[in-house]
């Protein structure tokens, strides 16, 4: 009973990683790529998943459900938002970091 209960239990794990979504994608600021660990913060519904920047400023997370995600940059003391969308394969974001003239920074796709 054990067992069947275990292999019930890692089938079900495994159809729910099927059904994740991969939002990768990289973010600049002046052209240049944002400094190795940046925190990038993705939130779907009420389930938050983080990952940081590379050397390049790309960033990849999976998450566990798919439709309108907030990913949120952790950056200089600001944290600015940008509405993505999580499908069940890989979705592209290659975002501009841009500083507004009040001294804000804002995301923009580019």
């Amino acid at each position: 009973m054990k067992r069947t209960a275990l292999i019930l239990l890692m089938i079900l794990g495994l159809a729910t990683w099927s059904f994740a979504g991969k939002i990768s994608g990289g973010i600049t600021e002046g052209g240049k790529p944002l400094a190795k660990g940046v925190k990038v913060d993705v939130t779907c519904g009420s389930t938050t998943r983080s990952a940081e920047t590379d050397a390049y400023g790309a960033f990849s997370v999976v998450v566990p459900e798919e439709g309108k995600c907030t990913l949120k940059v952790t950056y200089q003391g600001q944290a600015p938002t940008f509405e993505v969308t999580s499908y069940e394969g890989t979705v592209q974001y290659d975002l501009i970091m841009e500083k507004q003239a009040d001294g804000k920074y804002t995301l923009k796709r580019k």
